[in-house]
């Protein structure tokens, strides 16, 4: 069974920084890769995303320019680097995979557990 397995959440007070990491059971080739996350009483939405070769990277208008998504290929690994943290990116980050963007958003996605993220103001 395919799994993705996030880490690095946690506590971090507003303008601090985390880094979040998705270990993958598998490679997944010509994939496109990224996060989205949930908060309190919210629905899920789309942070960032970048594909296979990292030619193209996705961000959500609220993140771009404080947040970074990137891959490792070799290590079956994706990161997100967040810097400039705001209290309300304070949510559950999930990891996801895709054949496709669309696909990675819609029914064709593969998701993790998540992990907590919590910005204090």
């Amino acid at each position: 069974q395919v799994q993705l397995v996030e880490s690095g959440g946690g506590l971090v007070q507003a303008g601090g920084s985390l880094r979040l990491s998705c270990a993958a059971s598998r490679t997944f080739t010509r994939y496109t890769m990224g996060w989205f996350r949930q908060g309190s009483g919210k629905e899920r939405e789309f942070v960032a995303a970048v594909t296979w070769s990292s030619e193209n990277t996705y961000y959500a208008d609220s993140v771009k320019g404080r947040f970074t998504v990137s891959r490792d290929n070799i290590k079956n690994m994706v990161y997100l680097q967040m810097n400039s943290l705001k209290p309300e990116d304070t949510a559950v980050y999930y990891c996801a995979a895709g054949p496709t963007l669309a696909a990675m958003k819609g029914d064709l996605g593969i998701w993790g557990q998540g992990t907590q993220v919590t910005v204090s103001s």
